[in-house]
């Protein structure tokens, strides 16, 4: 089941994945309250979400864990993998779930999400999260993402450090570590003694250098390579 509305490019363009026809109305209906975002696409399984996904190319999409017909963490991992595949950049996916620690949110972000959220959480904070997401200058719950690893995810083997980290400065390589903890710009500033500005230009070099897409994907690095502190 699906349902694609027109785009407008002046607006973040939110899509939703969830089996529950009441959820999907109500954040519908929060989305379009807001002048800055456009709901343009809503599907209630993870293959109807795939197929969304590739028509509407939405630039955030809210994806529900428990799905019949595919669950969310293939669906996002086919979205993901489709983008990519066009040449386009994937869109930010964010998993929705009712637990805090959730075994399932930890293999959705190791397939591509950019963070989680409850199901039951504030509507101005799900908003936020939208925002922040599209952003891309913070990402939802990197902290958290940590914890997850540590609750789910078993002792990764040994690796050899990949050949795009030995090309971080040393200044970079600390604000790595630091941010592979899940703390904030502002947490990182205070502690290096830098400003904020300072502080996102090192993140945003460190992204590019080893080819993330955000500081949750640098988190999933960080486990992957046993590069965390």
């Amino acid at each position: 089941m699906s349902d694609v509305q027109p785009a407008d490019a002046q607006r973040i363009r939110v899509a939703l994945v969830d089996d529950q026809a009441l959820f999907r109305a109500g954040i519908r209906m929060l989305v379009s309250s807001q002048a800055d975002l456009e709901f343009v696409g809503e599907a209630g399984n993870g293959a109807a979400g795939v197929t969304m996904a590739a028509a509407v190319s939405p630039d955030v999409i809210l994806m529900d864990i428990r799905m019949p017909v595919m669950d969310g963490i293939d669906a996002t991992a086919a979205i993901i993998a489709a983008a990519v595949a066009a040449g386009h950049a994937p869109p930010r996916i964010i998993v929705l779930t009712t637990f805090e620690l959730d075994e399932s949110a930890s293999r959705a972000i190791r397939g591509g999400a950019s963070g989680f959220l409850l199901k039951d959480a504030d509507p101005e904070f799900l908003l936020a999260a939208i925002r922040t997401v599209h952003a891309g200058s913070a990402v939802i719950a990197a902290s958290a993402t940590r914890e997850l690893f540590a609750h789910f995810d078993a002792p990764a083997p040994e690796h050899e450090v990949p050949v795009a980290f030995t090309t971080l400065t040393s200044r970079e390589r600390d604000i790595f570590a630091l941010a592979s903890l899940g703390l904030s710009n502002a947490e990182i500033a205070a502690g290096e003694f830098l400003s904020e500005a300072t502080v996102k230009t090192h993140i945003s070099r460190i992204l590019a250098k080893l080819s993330l897409r955000d500081r949750v994907q640098l988190v999933v690095f960080a486990f992957q390579h046993r590069l965390t502190q």
